[in-house]
């Protein structure tokens, strides 16, 4: 099995080579975190930290929309695309499963979004501790922020798989993929916002929103490396938002959700019809 789920991941890597996937994700993920780092680190004396404890900051709030929307874009036409091209029929007449065609290209696209977030990230690391330094807690922030950054890029991988299998063409699964982003980064945070400022520190403030808060992954993992980091809380302000919600809880939700989006892009994969 694992030579199989090698094979087809070594296969997909190499058409995203060739269609230029590595080139443009790791491009995006460098030239805006080195643009953004470098025009965020302009209060770190008024805050009193270091400057790659503000790139780490501002770093993160890159992660939040890039990272799902490239992860989607290397998703959506995983199957529809497969269908439409007769490529999901040929592979099956192989001995291969379904949900091995699956995790193939889930390796394959996760290895282009460490490479991504890893040079990219990396790169402004270095930069900015080549200009200002940098300390043990904001390197170990930078660390944090690259893990959790690819696992949110496998969360919104195995989403795109589950809504690709859904889309009749790849055009659908793109407007679906899109729609998917919108709704998860976007318009979720917009009516959590409309929602504290109707409630006015009630029920809701108190005790639904840090719920509603890490149910969404993007969100989980925004407040996982601005709020639980001392470092980072303190270039942000959200030192009160990170203490309100367990760390338990925080990463329950990081590492539950690819696990169940791609239980569920499994489950719809059963039922296509190639």
């Amino acid at each position: 099995m694992i030579r199989r789920i090698l094979a087809l991941s070594s296969a997909e890597f190499t058409i995203a080579l060739r269609n230029r996937w590595v080139l443009i994700a790791t491009l995006m993920m460098a030239l805006f975190s080195v643009v953004l780092t470098f025009a965020g680190s302009a209060p770190t004396g008024a805050l009193g930290v270091d400057h790659l404890t503000v790139a780490v900051a501002s770093m993160t709030t890159l992660s939040v929309y890039l990272v799902p929307l490239l992860a989607l874009l290397l998703s959506f036409d995983a199957v529809a695309g497969e269908i439409e091209r007769g490529g999901l029929a040929l592979l099956l007449t192989y001995p291969v499963s379904r949900f091995e065609v699956l995790l193939g290209k889930m390796c394959a696209h996760l290895a282009v979004l460490a490479l991504a977030v890893g040079i990219g990230f990396g790169l402004s690391g270095l930069l900015t501790w080549a200009v200002g330094g940098s300390s043990a807690a904001s390197l170990l922030s930078l660390g944090n922020l690259v893990w959790s950054a690819i696992l949110l890029g496998a969360t919104f991988l195995a989403v795109g798989y589950a809504a690709s299998t859904l889309a009749k063409s790849s055009g659908a699964a793109a407007g679906l993929a899109i729609g998917i982003w919108i709704v998860f980064v976007v318009i979720y945070d917009l009516a959590l916002l409309g929602a504290l400022v109707a409630d006015k520190d009630g029920v809701f403030t108190s005790q639904v929103f840090p719920i509603a808060l890490v149910a969404n992954p993007a969100d989980a993992f925004r407040v996982f490396n601005l709020a639980n980091s001392e470092s980072v809380a303190l270039a942000t302000g959200l030192g009160g938002t990170g203490k309100s919600i367990s760390l338990f809880a925080i990463l329950g939700s990081m590492f539950v959700w690819p696990v169940a989006a791609m239980a569920l892009a499994r489950f719809l994969m059963r039922r296509v019809e190639p």
